[in-house]
């Protein structure tokens, strides 16, 4: 099979970029909720082991049909998918606000190219490579703008980073690796398989039983964690596994350069102020997902 003819991004397509961009944005706010009650490494075991109990269904049943080679590159792919970039996003965000969290995040379709040409040996245009630099720029302005001053050049935007890298190489992996297996198929079994290990984490060496019982706040935040573990992980996944069989690497992994639109509008419902400079940023980012997509 010829990696070269990828399929352009049709209506249907657009519709669940959008759709990923609204639910992937809503998550740094969530995240942020779930902070004030659970430490970082409990608020991504929450998301991670309520994500794996909505998909137990979905695995079971695709785990009978399973051509059992492709296992080990499916529990890599929720390994670094998922699990590991879940802890890496709290983490980060007990001390960068969610909004700086979401546009760190547009870095995504950098490294998935990146990955992509050196070792899938992916072609590129200028068009693409032109796209690609006026999207971060205008992340890179985003980022300049941002209100809390003091966290700017925050060495905890390392951890989202890092995050980045880890989508960028399951993102490839997703397409070159097991384009062949069903979407659902994949993202149910990875995330079921990390499933043992966040609950293990979570009950066993955490006092999150202790929390639940004690802090008022705790059910709370547990649905907030619960609502960004279902609909925010597991959900999103399908759709966005079926989005990159659908289109190419770099059109589903460009969702990250519009989530930080999303998040900085949730900034503001929480009482951000935003400048002419986080619009002028949102527009420059925008208009380079566009070049980055076109024919």
């Amino acid at each position: 099979m010829s990696h070269r003819h990828s399929h352009q991004p049709n209506l249907v397509s657009w519709m669940l970029l959008i759709l990923l961009t609204i639910v992937w944005g809503s998550s740094f706010i969530l995240i942020k909720k779930g902070l004030m009650v659970y430490s970082a490494p409990q608020v991504a075991a929450i998301r991670i082991f309520s994500a794996s109990l909505f998909m137990v269904p979905f695995a079971i049943s695709w785990l009978k049909k399973l051509d059992k080679k492709y296992l080990p590159l499916i529990v890599l792919s929720g390994l670094i998918g998922s699990f590991i970039p879940a802890f890496l996003f709290s983490v980060a965000q007990t001390q960068i606000d969610s909004a700086v969290t979401g546009m760190v995040n547009s870095l995504t379709p950098v490294f998935v190219l990146i990955i992509g040409i050196v070792f899938y040996k992916q072609r590129i245009s200028i068009l693409i490579i032109a796209g690609l630099l006026l999207a971060v720029a205008g992340t890179i302005l985003l980022m300049f703008y941002s209100s809390d001053a003091e966290h700017k050049y925050n060495f905890f935007a390392l951890f989202v980073v890092a995050a980045t890298i880890l989508y960028g190489i399951n993102v490839n992996i997703l397409k070159f690796n097991l384009s062949g297996l069903n979407p659902v198929a994949i993202s149910s079994i990875s995330i079921f398989m990390m499933g043992p290990l966040a609950g293990f984490y979570l009950f066993a060496l955490t006092d999150f039983n202790k929390r639940i019982v004690c802090d008022n706040d705790a059910m709370l935040a547990l649905v907030y964690l619960s609502v960004l573990g279902i609909i925010g992980t597991s959900l999103a996944l399908m759709l966005f596994n079926q989005l990159i069989k659908m289109t190419t690497p770099l059109f589903s992994s460009s969702v990250t350069y519009l989530i930080p639109i999303v998040a900085v509008i949730w900034g503001l419902v929480d009482g951000e102020k935003l400048l002419i400079g986080h619009y002028f940023s949102m527009v420059v980012i925008i208009v380079g997902v566009f070049i980055a997509n076109r024919k």
